[in-house]
Order: structure tokens, then C-alpha cells, then sequence
């Protein structure tokens, strides 16, 4: 799971994202990670969360699970980012984890978040 990059978004926009849970299925190994994946294309939070689980379900060692959604506001001539609303098919991701994933792939950035808005 090392090589799983722990955020992946847009390089600019207003766009979906979801916070998926990546475990290991490796005899032994409990250990897990949160993703944070968001993407302009997408028309719903599933179609991002289908994409990425199929990937890194495809060899067989690791599982995926959802545990929320949101949108991020991404500015990246301000050096800001803004996580905020929810899913409505996954619920609301837990944005004070997502922002954390986010400040550790943009340092340079303000990353903030607020659960107002959809």
C-alpha cells in the first residue's frame, strides 16, 4: 500500500471527491489507509469511488470501502484548497482527514473545510 499515493485531485475547479478506506487482504497484515481521489469528471461520487476501488482491487490484495463524500474547491493561482458538503449516496467523509491527506500532497497550500453546503 506504500506505493498508493494518499491524494489525487484535479489541478484546478470545483469537484466531487470521496474518501475511500483501502485495507490490505495480505495474511497478517491488518493495515489500512484513507485515499482522498477527486475528479471534475465525475457525475456522482460512486463513479469516482468505481473507478479507483477496480483499480486497486484488480491484483487481489487490497479492499476498498467508501466513507464519504464532499466536493473540493481547488485554486491553484490562490494556493488554496476548500473541502466541504457531502454525499448523497456515501454520506459526509470525515473532512478534517481529507484535509490532512491534502496538506501532506500540497504543502505550499491553505487547505480548509467546513460541512456547510452540498
Amino acid at each position: 500500500m506504500a506505493d498508493v499515493p494518499q491524494a489525487e485531485i484535479d489541478p484546478t475547479g470545483v469537484f466531487k471527491y470521496v474518501l475511500i478506506r483501502v485495507h490490505s487482504k495480505e495474511d497478517g497484515d491488518d493495515s489500512e489507509i484513507d485515499i482522498v481521489r477527486g475528479y471534475s469528471w465525475a457525475e456522482y461520487h460512486a463513479d469516482i469511488y468505481d473507478k479507483i476501488s477496480g483499480q486497486l482491487e484488480k491484483g487481489g490484495v487490497l479492499d476498498c470501502e467508501c466513507v464519504g463524500g464532499g466536493r473540493i474547491k481547488h485554486n491553484p493561482a490562490a494556493k488554496k484548497i476548500h473541502i466541504y458538503g457531502y454525499s448523497m449516496g456515501f454520506g459526509r467523509a470525515n473532512h478534517s482527514v481529507s484535509m490532512e491527506k491534502l496538506k501532506i500532497r500540497y504543502p505550499e497550500y491553505e487547505v480548509t473545510w467546513d460541512n456547510e453546503g452540498y
